[in-house]
């Protein structure tokens, strides 16, 4: 390592002191981008193109996130008045959460109205079909996303799924633990779990929730659940 450092320092060396190895050395190089013409033309107009696309499609995003935004706003509108067909399918006037959600696929407006349209399609009672669109949305924010897999669990128990209920509360309540919401998902992931059967299941999850979140509201109810859920879990065996 150590020669080669000191061969390319003798190297330098050599050409700033020698300017006929320097007119060498750019010579050299003036043949080689003549030689390599027309492939170098190639790769910067390939990198051309890359940065131009990506702008370009940057750009695109940007538009098609801001018409679904403005899309969006008469939907909530209609949510938070209730008026859930409305919202979910528009008015004649404007689209719908379901219309925007899979025409704005991909945009942050699109992403949150497959949010709404999965809760309002769990009110009305459609609960594979809400089930979906929860899946459907993806959030930074972490208690948005805990909140969408609980709103997913609740979904699948509806429809007598109740393992994979149970699965997705307790993802809820593992999605950056916290005591204000982990201890609700772990009740509801106990609830399932006595659903399916799976009473042992169903005493870990209560007993998480009196190890791990002591000053919780939920404590008091979870011992109660758990001594229940273990008895049960006994006269299994």
């Amino acid at each position: 390592m150590a020669k080669e450092t000191i061969k390319k320092h003798s190297e330098f060396e050599e050409l700033v002191e020698n300017p006929d190895a320097l007119a060498e050395r750019l010579s050299q190089s003036e043949d080689f981008v003549k030689k390599n013409k027309s492939k170098l033309l190639g790769v910067f107009a390939a990198i051309a193109a890359i940065v131009v696309a990506g702008f370009l499609y940057y750009n695109y995003r940007s538009s098609q996130n801001q018409e679904a935004q403005n899309a969006m706003f008469q939907a909530v509108y209609y949510f938070e008045a209730d008026s859930l067909s409305k919202a979910l399918n528009g008015d004649g006037q404007y689209m719908g959460l379901l219309a925007i959600a899979d025409e704005y696929d991909g945009t942050e407006a699109g992403n949150l109205a497959s949010f709404y349209a999965g809760v309002a399609l769990l009110k009305q009672g459609q609960y594979a079909e809400a089930a979906e669109h929860l899946q459907d949305f993806e959030s930074e924010d972490y208690l948005l996303q805990a909140r969408a897999y609980s709103l997913t669990g609740d979904a699948l128990l509806e429809q007598g799924k109740n393992k994979e209920a149970a699965d997705m509360y307790m993802k809820a309540a593992d999605y950056n633990a916290n005591p204000y919401f982990s201890p609700q998902y772990l009740m509801k992931a106990g609830i399932a779990f006595e659903a399916d059967n799976n009473f042992a299941a169903a005493a870990e999850a209560y007993e998480k929730i009196i190890t791990d979140f002591v000053a919780s509201n939920e404590v008091t109810d979870a011992k109660k659940y758990k001594a229940r859920a273990e008895m049960l879990a006994g006269g299994n065996k």
